[in-house]
Order: structure tokens, then C-alpha cells, then sequence
């Protein structure tokens, strides 16, 4: 729960982008990563049930258009919140500083 809290940098969120993690998936992330996380182009989901049931080592796809998450060791799926469009093009871009400078 409020995954993120107590980091106000996007550091954080470079640093997990860096280290080759491709979305995190959490129970709720901190308001201020949310928006840093998504300003340096890392996908986050919100979704208690995957959190609570993906294990550590599973082969986790996720379909960003529709919020479904498939644990694909276990073929479980999850449901999550899409990204609204606007925000999916700044993840898609890399991030608000790359979006901003492709459609200026």
C-alpha cells in the first residue's frame, strides 16, 4: 500500500525504469510517484488482487489498453485500471520530457 511514499524526486521511479523493471504493479502508489513515475515513462498499475497473488518469479503480461493483467505461470488475469489515452502516449513516448518534445 502507497507505493512510493516519502519520494518526491523522480529519482525513484528513473531508478526502478533503470533497473530494467518494466511495469509495477501495486495495491496504491503515493500520489506524487504516480505522477513522477508516469512524467519518466514507467507504467504503473493499481490493482490489489495481482499484487496479492502474483508470486515472485511469475511471467506477468499486461495489456495497458485494457487494464488486464495475466499472471501467465499461473493463467490467472486481474483486472486494473487503464491509463486514460493521453497519459498511455506519454508511457508509450518515454516519458512528459520526450512526449513534449514530439509533439511541440
Amino acid at each position: 500500500k502507497n507505493f512510493g511514499c516519502g519520494s518526491s524526486r523522480e529519482h525513484a521511479p528513473i531508478v526502478i525504469k533503470e533497473a530494467g523493471v518494466s511495469c509495477v504493479i501495486a495495491e496504491t502508489f503515493a500520489r506524487i510517484f504516480y505522477r513522477n513515475a508516469i512524467n519518466m515513462g514507467l507504467p504503473i498499475m493499481e490493482c490489489a488482487n495481482a499484487f496479492d497473488e502474483i508470486n515472485n518469479g511469475d511471467l506477468v503480461e499486461i495489456d495497458f489498453e485494457t487494464g488486464v493483467i495475466t499472471d501467465v505461470t499461473t493463467s490467472k488475469t486481474f483486472s486494473a485500471t487503464p491509463f486514460p489515452k493521453f497519459i498511455q502516449n506519454i508511457i508509450d513516448a518515454g516519458g512528459l520530457v520526450p512526449y513534449t518534445k514530439e509533439n511541440s
